[in-house]
């Protein structure tokens, strides 16, 4: 038997929590740690199956990454041309993140390497990213579009105007990070606002990065400087945190500590359209990345059109938009959302698939959804091995008629490890049974 969360409903969700460290911080603090000259102190570290992989990966090319404990780690940067070769292919398990990240940070290594994963993120698209490197003059192979991925070395690159069809923070890094080792200036220009956590970093380690509209660009062979990098909590964990609030009829949960990246914060810009009783308080005097409190109390939920411009500030937290969409009065409308069929799963048709075993009437768009909200009943949900889309129904499942039992949940380790534990502490009854 695979392992499993079996929900019975709760009502009152109250409590002072943290979630763990940002996932997509955690992935660059590794590898631009790496690249930095010295060392780089990490503290806030995500301890997820994901970030686990890029650790494993930066040190088979010669990093020393040093853990004091789950969450502060010291890594030991050698400079922009201090990677080795690993000997062997990089196992990226269930991240794109780290794949992606990975295609441009070696693209110009003078080492051939091959990234592989597991069998979820072997379906997953890489030419969105190999195209543009080639544009730079790398050498990147991919296997009829999909994982795995080779990557010849010793390619020389050259600065390029690249312009995104589709707005990916995954893509922009990419280009980003093989613009450090190429020739003259490389921009990378939005058609929407995606989240900037590569920036950021790359300026709180001294390399100038400049922003004049939606274009990023950054010139190469400059250097990055090892320091302190405070990964804050991650927002996307939180939204299963604060949508439990929401949702439920008594209590106050307080979230510290959590990410408020204004990038990131599209999933609590929505949630409040819906009615959410949501207090955001930003704590002073942040560096690097904003970080803050949230205060969430019971509301009842509305249905809304969701604001087009809001998408890809909240690409990864739909399975909630989604789940408390189903739990809404009314009608929700997504559009302009296809990319979630491009994540750990075709999060637009499993999501679909779950809400109607449930009992709520779905309608499946090209590019999203559109909903009607009502309740849950009870029902057994496959999650197809996508973390999110897991932790969303077990939220939603704590406002059904009855036990609601969610399959394939082993893959929420990858970015929210203790959430079971954590959901039972604020007042969800989530029990893991089986075994992977």
């Amino acid at each position: 038997m695979r392992q499993r969360f079996r929900i019975q409903p709760s009502t009152r969700v109250e409590g002072h929590i943290g979630v763990p460290g940002d996932k997509s911080v955690s992935h660059r603090a590794l590898m631009l740690g790496a690249i930095a000259e010295g060392t780089s102190h990490v503290t806030g570290f995500l301890p997820g199956e994901d970030c686990l992989a890029t650790m494993a990966a930066v040190r088979a090319m010669g990093i020393e990454v040093v853990q004091h404990d789950a969450t502060t780690i010291d890594v030991a940067g050698q400079g922009l041309q201090g990677l080795r070769a690993a000997g062997r292919a990089l196992d990226m398990g269930n991240s794109g993140t780290a794949m992606r990240l990975f295609m441009g940070l070696l693209a110009a290594q003078p080492f051939a390497t091959e990234l592989f994963g597991d069998a979820s993120l072997s379906r997953r698209p890489m030419e969105r990213v190999a195209e543009p490197l080639r544009r730079m003059g790398a050498r990147v192979d991919t296997t009829n579009g999909t994982p795995p991925v080779r990557i010849a070395g010793g390619s020389k690159l050259r600065g390029i105007s690249f312009d995104m069809p589709v707005a990916s923070a995954q893509v922009k890094s990419a280009v980003l990070l093989a613009g450090l080792y190429a020739g003259g200036e490389t921009s990378v220009s939005e058609p929407a606002v995606t989240r900037d956590h590569t920036e950021r970093m790359l300026a709180r380690l001294g390399y100038p990065v400049q922003r004049s509209g939606s274009t990023v660009t950054i010139a190469g062979g400059g250097r990055l400087v090892g320091g302190p990098i405070a990964v804050p909590g991650d927002l996307s964990s939180a939204a299963f945190m604060v949508l439990a609030g929401c949702l439920a009829s008594a209590g106050e949960l307080v979230v510290d500590r959590v990410g408020l990246n204004p990038t990131r914060t599209g999933i609590l810009r929505i949630l409040e359209l819906m009615g959410a009783d949501l207090r955001i308080e930003e704590s002073p005097g942040g560096v690097g990345e904003p970080v803050g409190r949230l205060i969430v109390r019971p509301c009842r939920l509305r249905g809304i059109d969701v604001p087009p411009e809001l998408v890809p500030l909240a690409i990864d937290e739909f399975p909630v938009i989604f789940v408390a969409a189903a739990l809404a009065g009314g009608e929700t409308v997504v559009r302009g959302a296809s990319e979630l069929r491009h994540k750990e799963t075709d999060r637009i048709r499993v999501m679909a698939d779950g809400l109607r075993t449930l009992g709520i009437e779905v309608e499946e768009l090209p590019d999203g959804a559109r909903i009607r909200g009502g309740r849950f009943r009870s029902g057994t949900v496959d999650s197809a091995g996508d973390h999110r889309v897991a932790m969303s129904f077990a939220v939603g499942a704590s406002r059904a008629e009855g036990p609601v039992t969610i399959l394939d949940t082993a893959n929420v380790a990858t970015s929210y490890p203790g959430f079971a534990a954590e959901a039972r502490g604020i007042g969800l009854d989530v029990v893991v049974t089986g075994d992977e």
